[in-house]
């Protein structure tokens, strides 16, 4: 039986060939979506927050995260340099192209940094989707993902794993080894896929840290993984354009999330959502 492959892009190539690929493996590497200059802000922004991460060397195999990995959120706020990968054109052609039929919207899921450091495991295969259990696999598009290499991506650092194809499976099917497949790309490279695309962090059994962006975007009339509201300071909703307000879920979508700026009385910025001013 053959191994399973991710299909490889480059940034420049046609977007509706990148749409296919996906659509037919559930997952994709764009090469070259970030320069260097980009990931050494972002790498920069991010190591000022790591020593407040989340990080444990005691590791229990029940545990969704393993041990000897750091994991921080709210990069909106903390890494601002990631906004120009929430409305990159690649992002945005493969949100448009598989969020938007069912949607008028799309919004950020979650933002975080994903370390993955010395002896950690691998990470259980896992979907994106999983806590909308109400929708029988396989779902519809509820959920796209993107990794950002912000180091090296290697089988043996912890290159995250995915099973191409899966995000087309009924319930119940389990991966078998020669389907789960390691990501690996150079800095400057995303992996992209499905919400329904099984999908871990991979075990790291080399000396060096594996550094990783997560964004994902979900239906707009979805509930939000990360609550964006909660980890937006008014200093930041007064900073960032209409395009990431509308991105991060700050408007309205049709008649849900509605509220009155008027409320608010630390920001004087605020404005009316667009269906209600």
């Amino acid at each position: 039986m053959p191994i399973a492959k991710i299909p490889e892009f480059s940034s420049k190539d046609d977007k509706d060939a990148i749409n296919a690929a996906f659509d037919d493996a559930g997952c994709a590497v764009v090469h070259n979506v970030f320069d260097a200059e980009l990931c050494e802000q972002i790498n920069t922004e991010l190591e000022s927050h790591l020593e407040e991460a989340l990080f444990s060397q005691e590791d229990r195999s029940e545990d969704f995260y393993p041990g000897n990995t750091r994991r921080i959120t709210g990069l909106v706020a903390r890494t601002p340099s990631i906004r120009n990968l929430i409305v990159h054109p690649v992002t945005t052609g493969l949100c448009d192209h598989h969020l938007s039929a069912n949607c008028q919207q799309y919004n950020v899921h979650v933002t975080a940094g994903l370390v993955v450091g010395p002896g950690a495991r691998s990470q259980v295969l896992h979907r994106e989707e999983d806590p909308f259990s109400y929708f029988p696999v396989p779902r519809p598009n509820l959920v796209i993902a993107s990794m950002a290499a912000i180091s090296e991506f290697t089988v043996d650092n912890g290159g995250t794993l995915i099973v191409p194809g899966s995000h087309r499976w009924e319930a119940g099917r389990q991966a078998l080894d020669n389907e789960v497949v390691s990501a690996e790309m150079p800095p400057g490279s995303m992996l992209f896929w499905a919400g329904g695309t099984l999908h871990g962090a991979g075990s790291n059994i080399t000396q060096t840290w594996r550094h990783g962006i997560i964004i994902s975007y979900s239906l707009g009339w979805l509930r939000q993984e990360e609550n964006q509201y909660l980890n937006l300071p008014d200093h930041v909703l007064e900073e960032i354009n209409d395009e990431m307000k509308d991105r991060l879920g700050i408007s309205m979508h049709g008649s849900l999330g509605l509220y009155d700026p008027r409320i608010r009385c630390t920001s004087t910025s605020a404005s009316l959502p667009k269906n209600l001013g």
